[in-house]
């Protein structure tokens, strides 16, 4: 078993035990419509308008900055997925690249991530359904519709939904890649009627001021950090979702054609979408009352005088938001599995359910603790902190990419990344500018689970790592 400064490495050929592997169920078509279902979602649904309420009209600038970030990573993301087609995305990279104590931070990392992706879409479908059945009259009781900070008791719709989603994917991949398909099909249907009656009311007054909060990150006299890459660094959020793409390449049947379909196919597609959305709700009404909205999609058609459409939104977004939940909450429990195969966490999470071929255990555990963090958490918040693990693993991806160039430049790459050693460094540089623009509370927090995660691992994983005793696993 080699070795680095930074720990052991995982050799990128290794196999291993077959009792330990997830099958190979999913093709192009269901790792696009992962990618989709992923990327679209809570980002374009419900922080587009944090994201005016951070910049303004710049907010259509600040989601052209996160998706060339973004995009950079996809390339990195893509050719380390098709050279090293198995679970644990970042994490499995960082291993067999650059060491065990950088994977180890990485995963968790992604930990991090995925968990707090999920909880952060529970909240925004949570404001979805509240705000859908008031408009027809019904009152809720506001103690179990919205956590502390909101002056409530618990966010109980957002429980519900992440302990939902969790259930549905105890019951297989497969199945709940399909489902997610005909999910994806129904948001991408909502988002068309949105740009198809908002964007005739666009109207070029509303993009004035453009930056009236300028563009570096800053905390205003209210306490809120404003600017167009403060923006940048929340609405990141609604990009990401082409690494749980990667995620899943053990799943993959093709692995080389179809991790490239997916990952490039996905964040092209979603790109395209989000401009589009983006102009139109920020020409149709003032970046200030849609920067006041926890709906702002559903919102804007209210006050064009469609109900009608508000409401199809409205559902739209309660049906079609759970396939994100769902997505995280997959890559979020392939990462658990693949940390606890190699010995970094108890060997109880890696087990494979022999009449589904997915990890039930790990599943349940990450639906309990992405439903008590919707629960109480704020949504803005939530998502700050998720897109800081993110970032960490972007950083990870790129520079794997760019080591293994020079390194290994002999490995066949089915995709290889254009310009490697150029990608490689904007996808970096990008990653620490918005890690920087976060808020410092963000921050304070994100160090301190890392510093709980180092903890861990020197207690636990260390010790315990199959890498450092010669026997990595793969499950290939």
């Amino acid at each position: 078993m080699a070795r680095g400064i930074l720990g052991p490495l995982k050799p990128l050929d290794m196999h291993g035990d077959p009792e330990k592997a997830l099958r190979k169920t999913l093709s192009w078509p269901h790792l696009i419509a992962l990618g989709i279902g992923a990327i679209v979602g809570t980002g374009i649904y419900t922080l587009t308008g944090v994201g005016a309420d951070r910049a303004g009209p710049a907010v259509i600038l600040a989601f052209a900055i996160a998706g060339a970030v973004c995009a950079c990573a996809a390339l990195a993301y893509a050719e380390m997925a098709t050279l090293i087609p198995r679970a644990g995305s970042a994490y499995t990279y960082s291993y067999s690249v650059i060491g065990e104590s950088v994977a180890w931070l990485v995963g968790w990392s992604l930990i991090l991530e995925y968990s707090l992706a999920c909880s952060t879409v529970a909240v925004g479908w949570s404001g979805y359904l509240v705000g859908w059945i008031e408009a027809a009259g019904i009152d809720l009781p506001d103690a179990l519709m919205a956590g502390p900070h909101a002056g409530g008791i618990v966010n109980l719709p957002a429980m519900l939904v992440a302990l939902g989603v969790a259930g549905m994917l105890i019951g297989g991949t497969r199945e709940s890649a399909t489902l997610n398909i005909v999910l994806v099909v129904i948001k991408m249907a909502a988002l068309a009627l949105f740009v198809v009656l908002a964007l005739p009311a666009f109207s070029g007054a509303h993009f004035e001021p453009f930056m009236p909060y300028g563009f570096s990150s800053h905390v205003t006299a209210d306490g809120t950090t404003r600017g167009v890459m403060a923006a940048a660094a929340i609405v990141f959020f609604a990009f990401y979702g082409f690494d749980a793409v990667a995620t899943s390449a053990e799943e993959a049947k093709n692995p080389g054609r179809d991790l490239t379909i997916g990952i490039i196919g996905s964040m092209a597609m979603c790109t395209l979408i989000y401009m589009l959305v983006a102009v139109s709700a920020i020409g149709a009404v003032s970046y200030v009352d849609l920067g006041k909205s926890v709906e702002p999609l559903a919102f804007v058609l209210r006050t064009l005088q469609h109900p009608i459409a508000a409401w199809l939104i409205g559902l739209g977004a309660l049906i079609a938001l759970p396939s994100v939940i769902l997505v995280m909450m997959y890559g979020q429990s392939r990462i658990f599995f693949v940390m606890s195969r190699d010995g970094l966490l108890p060997p109880s999470l890696s087990r494979v359910s022999a009449r589904t071929g997915s990890p039930a255990l790990v599943t349940g555990v990450t639906g309990v603790f992405v439903a008590l963090v919707a629960g109480f958490f704020r949504l803005d918040e939530i998502a700050e902190l998720a897109n800081a693990g993110t970032l960490v693993a972007f950083i990870a991806v790129a520079a794997c990419m760019m080591i293994l160039r020079r390194r290994a430049p002999e490995l066949k790459r089915v995709f290889k990344c254009p310009a490697p050693y150029l990608v490689g460094t904007l996808a970096i540089a990008g990653c620490l500018y918005l890690i920087s623009s976060l808020p410092t509370t963000t921050l304070t927090r994100f160090v301190a689970w890392n510093i709980l995660g180092t903890a861990v691992y020197l207690a636990y994983g260390r010790s315990r790592s199959l890498a450092a005793k010669g026997r990595a696993v793969t499950g290939d």
